[in-house]
């Protein structure tokens, strides 16, 4: 007889949140990603052009970790004006030594969420300066929320600038952002007048056009530009890559295919040369920022490795608290 667990999104949230922990989960994935002989594939999209929408399928298996997770990831990105979220998605986690299923994640995009988000405060920690405390958010969707709160647990933020295309959104989350974190968060209705001045630029969107231009870039500044996961998606203008002291990408493999940096390569302003990836820094195999006047930037895709590890935390916290549904077969 053999046993599998099932976790709703409310078991995940009350056992998983956006936690130094939850960071350093992720930052151990990418470390593996450099050290170990992951394997990890291409990840599998389908696309549905006329309700604006896409499923990613992802997956990583770790030496040494005991499972493995498959994540199923939609993205209808209309959903929002029929009040749905535009993210769900579930988790199945499978056993690394036998192929079994042992547990059902039904997060609806939960962990996605908090992983995508541990990700870009594992950037910024390895990337960003050390006291790097004002930070511009473009964007004002959920992953732009949780990418400032992700931030505030590895650099000292004091200020934050939220911009997006609906300045009413913007406003919303700015005053959702200061209540939840104690510091100025204001919305702002010009992405440059957000950036000026900013240490970290973060990009939270699905745009497929640039939102951010070369030409607002400052000395010492970081940009983790994380919505770019779909060929067609661009948030930076390629020159953005051009004008970089330091470009990472979380896999290069990805990134050369569907991230920024393939927008650049296209553009002539790069050649598809051997860049640094996130795990490398990590794991010293490669240098990070420099000095204190460095452009860098976080070219951040998703990869399966970090549903892996984030799918293994909640499996490992769920057992520790009895958490979910335990169905035998």
């Amino acid at each position: 007889m053999r046993q599998m667990k099932i976790l709703t999104e409310a078991d995940l949230r009350a056992i998983v949140s956006l936690d130094l922990e939850a960071v350093g989960c992720v930052e151990g994935a990418f470390h593996a990603l450099a050290t170990k002989a992951v394997a990890m594939p291409p990840i599998l999209r389908l696309d549905i052009p006329e309700y604006r929408g896409e499923v990613d399928v992802k997956t990583a298996y770790v030496p040494g970790i005991e499972g493995f997770a498959i994540k199923i990831s939609p993205g209808f990105f209309d959903n929002p004006k029929i009040g749905l979220p535009s993210t769900n998605g579930m988790m199945v986690l499978l056993s690394s030594r036998t192929g079994l299923v042992e547990a059902l994640l039904l997060d609806n995009g939960y962990l996605t969420d908090v992983r995508t988000a541990a990700a870009g405060a594992v950037a910024a920690k390895h990337l960003a300066r050390k006291d790097a405390s004002v930070a511009a958010v473009l964007g004002a969707g959920m992953q732009a929320k949780l990418q400032l709160q992700a931030l505030a647990l590895v650099r000292p933020i004091r200020e934050a600038r939220i911009w997006a295309r609906d300045h009413a959104k913007a406003k919303a989350a700015a005053d959702e952002l200061a209540a939840k974190l104690g510091i100025p968060v204001v919305a702002v209705s010009n992405a440059k007048a957000a950036v000026s001045g900013a240490h970290v630029v973060i990009t939270t969107t699905p745009s497929t056009t640039p939102i951010l231009k070369a030409e607002w870039l400052e000395k010492g500044q970081h940009v983790t530009a994380m919505g770019s996961d779909a060929e067609h998606k661009n948030e930076i203008e390629p020159a953005v890559i051009g004008r970089a002291d330091l470009y990472v990408a979380d896999s290069l493999a990805q990134t050369r295919r569907l991230g920024e940096l393939h927008h650049a390569i296209e553009a002539g302003v790069v050649r598809a040369a051997d860049f640094p990836e996130l795990g490398q820094i990590i794991a010293g195999q490669r240098q990070g920022r420099a000095d204190a006047d460095q452009i860098t930037i976080a070219d951040l895709t998703g990869t399966g490795i970090q549903d892996t590890a984030i799918a293994t935390l909640a499996f490992t916290r769920a057992n520790a608290a009895d958490a979910g549904t335990t169905f035998e077969s």
